[in-house]
């Protein structure tokens, strides 16, 4: 599919000359994301720091007692084992409770995908996609280190983090499998659950990595989207009837979003689910209409969820 590229426009010139965009990427904010010149501001800010509570290892309030301790200011958030880190009196990755595996460093959209998988013990869990690792350790902590948890991962480097971090946080029922999420069907195995943090643009990094705003191109959204459609089409193939898929970008494209899940519904015997936080999927886009269902996927903007850019969709999967 090819990316929508709309109209320039005395607005989208002014907000690209100010905050430093290609003005083809203003043109497209302007057509779904809120209050677009907040939304910009906020990204020109340091995104705010969480910290995962590791449960295998530490309870919330005995950890947030050990890093109060040390000078860090910290609040609660929508989920009762992320922490909002509001001050650090050093570097949030060089403590030794962060070392000895009691805290993960994640951002709370990343950690509310993992909710959505809503994963019990004992349960069978694939994760698709998962160095260096916060997604699937966050899901054995659900398990409470019970059933069986495969992650993939083909990139030698990453797959080292992956293996670090899985040592680290004390993860005990995780396989960890050379194997492109392409060629998941080879495993001749379905799932209870499986999460598809699907590669993307990465719109939604942009506070954490400024060059995007420029770097960033529409043949970059095209590329990822034909990808994100070879893998959904796999993942959905590995779940049992009855199980949850979840699906997950850190863009705002809604090509890389919306479209992908739309096109799933018109080909399986899916659907989607609601999901408690959040603002609700787009149902059209430019000319597309998408199923109306989609407004109970859910997209995390940085000016109104205090989040990186994230979309995720919770898809129960009957055949």
């Amino acid at each position: 599919m090819k990316t929508f590229v709309f109209p320039n426009s005395p607005t989208s010139s002014i907000l690209a000359q100010q905050y430093g965009y290609h003005e083809w990427l203003i043109n497209r904010f302007l057509q779904f994301v809120p209050d677009v010149k907040s939304f910009l501001e906020k990204m020109e800010r340091e995104p705010q720091l969480y910290i995962r509570v590791n449960t295998l290892k530490i309870n919330t309030k005995d950890l947030k007692e050990k890093l109060v301790s040390k000078g860090f200011e910290l609040e609660d958030t929508i989920l009762d084992d992320v922490l909002s880190v509001k001050k650090q009196t050093f570097r949030v990755g060089a403590t030794t409770e962060y070392l000895l595996g009691y805290y993960y460093i994640q951002d709370l959209s990343s950690c509310l995908a993992v909710d959505a998988l809503d994963v019990r013990e004992s349960q069978s869990v694939l994760d698709m996609a998962s160095a260096p690792g916060g997604k699937t350790t966050y899901i054995s902590q659900k398990m409470r280190n019970t059933g069986i948890l495969v992650a993939l991962e083909t990139n030698p480097r990453r797959m080292r983090a992956l293996r670090f971090n899985l040592q680290r946080c004390g993860v005990i029922n995780t396989c960890v499998l050379k194997l492109d999420a392409n060629n998941a069907i080879d495993l001749n195995m379905q799932f209870e659950r499986v999460i598809l943090d699907a590669p993307c643009s990465c719109e939604g990094i942009i506070a954490k990595d400024k060059s995007r705003k420029i770097n960033h191109r529409p043949e970059d959204i095209e590329y990822c989207a034909a990808r994100q459609s070879t893998l959904i089409e796999t993942a959905v193939k590995l779940v049992k009837p009855g199980g949850l898929l979840v699906y997950s970008t850190c863009s705002f494209a809604p090509e890389e979003n919306e479209t992908i899940v739309n096109l799933l519904l018109e080909k399986h015997d899916v659907e989607i689910e609601p999901i408690r936080y959040g603002s609700e999927g787009l149902t059209s886009f430019g000319v597309l209409h998408f199923n109306l269902t989609l407004k109970n996927t859910r997209r995390f903007y940085p000016h109104i969820h205090n989040t990186l850019g994230f979309y995720i969709a919770k898809l129960r999967v009957y055949s």
